[in-house]
């Protein structure tokens, strides 16, 4: 079945993630290796990759999935941008490399005005750069399905698609599958067809091989409406049956599914959330 899982915070060490992890029954998780809204770069203390990888071989916890930070823009317009968000890449992609994390998952980018054709083409010229600067990591790069908010690529199948092709090593590269970002950009997700529809596409459009991990969220806005907003498993939009359908796909019965739902400091969303996509299971 699914690894199901959720993102959980790193305070007091990257380690702690999975201390908090098994406390809520996470069988995988998602963590941001560094303060995710700041640009400063901290390297993780050799003691503390031993013990995240101590903890990691007691847990059982796998896969782990980085986040990058909210900063970064790869397609932005603005050159010292853009430059910025490639080494602050470069530097998550160390710190995976490190903690042996085999999926590092990225937003595309917003182009800020430059345009779709633009702004695509400079995602690609940041991850050629973000490769060339680690040859021989093993960490693979996600790109994220996103709603297509304001400026934001990635809200069609068809542009993950194009990055891919302009990227000089797209086997160094894969898809995160948010099902949120996925319905608001208008795949329907609620019905056996549209289900299987969605899911077609992306086939012939990516190919399910490069499909590799999964955000469970539900979504406060309709679909299309690019509306960006998570909400709880069995509130929103969505309803069950787009859960039920995925979390019961024989094709996805070894990716990670990972909550990115709301929640407070004793994660008891999160409890609630994981109780709930379980009893969906067959």
């Amino acid at each position: 079945m699914p690894r199901l899982g959720a993102h959980v915070s790193i305070a007091g060490g990257v380690s702690q993630a999975l201390v908090r992890g098994q406390s809520i029954g996470c069988e995988a998780i998602q963590i941001f290796t560094k303060n995710q809204r700041r640009w400063a770069e901290p390297k993780i203390p050799p003691e503390e990759v031993v013990a995240f990888k101590q903890l990691q071989a007691e847990t059982g916890i796998h896969p782990i999935v980085s986040h990058d930070a909210y900063l970064i823009n790869l397609s932005s317009p603005d050159d010292d941008l853009w430059q910025r968000s490639v080494d602050s890449l470069i530097r998550e992609l160390e710190r995976c490399e490190a903690l042996d994390l085999p999926y590092m998952n990225m937003h595309p980018g917003s182009h800020k005005g430059s345009g779709e054709e633009a702004g695509l083409r400079r995602i690609a010229q940041g991850l050629d750069a973000l490769h060339r600067a680690t040859p021989g990591y093993q960490v693979m790069t996600l790109l994220e399905t996103t709603a297509g908010q304001g400026d934001d690529l990635g809200y069609t199948f068809g542009q993950l698609a194009r990055i891919m092709e302009m990227v000089a090593q797209p086997e160094r590269m894969g898809v995160c599958f948010d099902t949120c970002h996925a319905f608001a950009a208008g795949y329907e997700l609620r019905t056996r067809e549209g289900y299987e529809a969605t899911f077609a596409e992306l086939e012939e459009l990516i190919g399910l091989q490069r499909l590799k991990a999964f955000h469970l969220n539900g979504s406060q806005g309709r679909l299309g409406s690019k509306l960006d907003r998570h909400t709880h498993i069995n509130e929103g939009e969505l309803g069950l049956e787009s859960f039920r359908l995925l979390l019961n796909d024989p094709r996805f019965q070894e990716h990670p599914m990972l909550l990115e739902t709301p929640k407070g400091e004793k994660m008891e969303e999160d409890i609630m959330n994981l109780a709930i996509l379980r009893s969906l299971l067959e």
